[in-house]
């Protein structure tokens, strides 16, 4: 934030904001639009697409901006944009096409529909800032290697674990000490819970209980994770991570007595989580240092004595830190979080109760499947399906509550640009077992979280 508050308070000195576009009008759209327009002087929110555009239109409103325009063509939405008049619409090719847009930012959580968004968004040349680990974590290495060659900047947000992990694993890696492990702060996971049981928190805080069940049955941990795992090089350590439970309130700084050693000093080092250490939610960071006098003085800084020290922050803030995010992606170039080659890990998608043949999977956060971190070698080696893409297969056989789907399990609904992605990704980077390879031999279930 340092330097992107002066970058910021410059522009607004200039008379030239930043023009973000936003994608989205749900919970937390609507907080970006509050904080962006109430508190981030230097930058502007000039567009939001909904498909209910009514709802679009809630969110300038009651940030404080007045009516915006409705406009349903390119060139109503350049005129609007020109006199610095707030336009929303219901179609989100406007906003990549704009001549006044710098920035798409993306808050759907949606996976089919933003990775069309995303799409369009590099083909015009605008910065993609995505607050949707969804859609990141299934194709973001493809869509990173797209935006390259288009010379445009790919990113994921500060505010979400993922991105604040990121920044303090550049912090402690910028002092010398190595990360092998990056961590993330639960308070619950529980991988059978449903919209059901998630309504009441849901409508609490004026949240989506599918989303909400997603953060509570450990997919959404599952995909912040994989994002940070796809952007250091880090690997999980089994399928579904250690997630050790600690007493409530244990504090962070113990975390080196948590996961085993070889896990974390052989490799490249392992993304993980806990679940009941405090500060949370927050994130932390496990390093090592080689250097006694250097091991010296962090122990002198309370640290100790090693060989794993703990860095941690106390929280994440969400929409509060997004503009943040914009500001480096267009004026600095510089990613919070993206992925840096290959994908290391995914999320596949794990059975929530025993689903019979002839079952449609809904979506992320549902009653049929839950997300689990796996290696990507292994992902396509079993033929493990990504729940990004379990929505809306039909199973063609049992499968057994806690079982791993595999794309043998199921029928896969043509024509999705979602598949063709996937599929895309794996060729471009020499991946194997792409949807249309042949079967692989069938294989036990493997050990899922939720029994270890």
């Amino acid at each position: 934030m340092i330097l992107v508050d002066t970058a910021l308070q410059t522009r607004h000195a200039e008379g030239r904001p930043i023009r973000v576009g936003m994608v989205g009008a749900g919970f937390m759209a609507r907080g970006v639009a509050r904080q962006i327009l109430q508190s981030v002087p230097g930058m502007t929110l000039s567009a939001i697409v909904n498909r209910t555009v009514d709802r679009a239109r809630h969110a300038f409103v009651e940030a404080g901006a007045g009516a915006p325009l409705e406009v349903g063509t390119l060139s109503a939405l350049n005129a609007a944009l020109r006199e610095g008049r707030p336009a929303v619409t219901d179609d989100p090719t406007l906003l990549c096409r704009a001549d006044g847009i710098d920035a798409i930012l993306e808050v759907t959580g949606a996976v089919e529909f933003s990775a069309a968004v995303a799409l369009e968004a590099i083909a015009h040349g605008k910065a993609l800032v995505l607050m949707n680990a969804e859609l990141d974590g299934t194709v973001g290495p493809l869509l990173k290697a797209k935006a390259d060659a288009a010379g445009v900047v790919y990113t994921n947000v500060d505010g979400d674990q993922p991105g604040v992990i990121m920044n303090l694993y550049r912090f402690v890696r910028g002092i010398g000490v190595t990360p092998v492990l990056c961590g993330n702060i639960k308070g619950l996971q529980d991988a059978y819970r449903t919209p059901t049981t998630q309504e009441g928190f849901a409508r609490e805080w004026g949240q989506n209980p599918w989303m909400v069940t997603s953060f509570a049955d450990g997919t959404k941990i599952s995909f912040e994770q994989a994002l940070v795992a796809n952007a250091t090089g880090m690997r999980v350590a089994k399928r579904g991570m250690h997630g050790p439970t600690v007493p409530a309130g244990t504090p962070i700084e113990e975390a080196a007595d948590w996961y085993p050693l070889d896990d974390l000093l052989k490799g490249p080092g392992i993304v993980d989580y806990v679940v009941g250490a405090s500060p949370s939610p927050g994130v932390f960071v496990l390093g090592t240092h080689d250097d006694p006098t250097q091991q010296h003085y962090l122990n002198l800084y309370k640290l100790g004595e090693g060989p794993l020290y703990v860095f941690y922050e106390p929280y994440h803030l969400c929409h509060f830190e997004v503009p943040a995010t914009i500001a480096r992606a267009v004026d600095f170039g510089d990613a919070t979080i993206a992925p840096r080659g290959a994908p290391r890990v995914d999320v596949v998608a794990t059975a929530k109760t025993d689903l019979e043949a002839g079952t449609v999977l809904d979506a992320l956060g549902g009653y049929s499947t839950y997300g689990e971190a796996e290696n990507s070698d292994i992902t396509r080696r079993e033929r493990l399906l990504p729940i990004g893409l379990a929505e809306d297969c039909r199973l063609v056989r049992p499968v057994g509550k806690d079982q791993t789907l595999t794309f043998n399990d199921v029928d896969v609904p043509e024509g999705r640009l979602i598949d063709a992605l996937w599929n895309e990704q794996n060729e471009y980077f020499g991946l194997s077992a792409t949807p249309t390879d042949p079967p692989a031999e069938p294989r036990a279930p493997a050990e899922s979280v939720a029994s270890s």
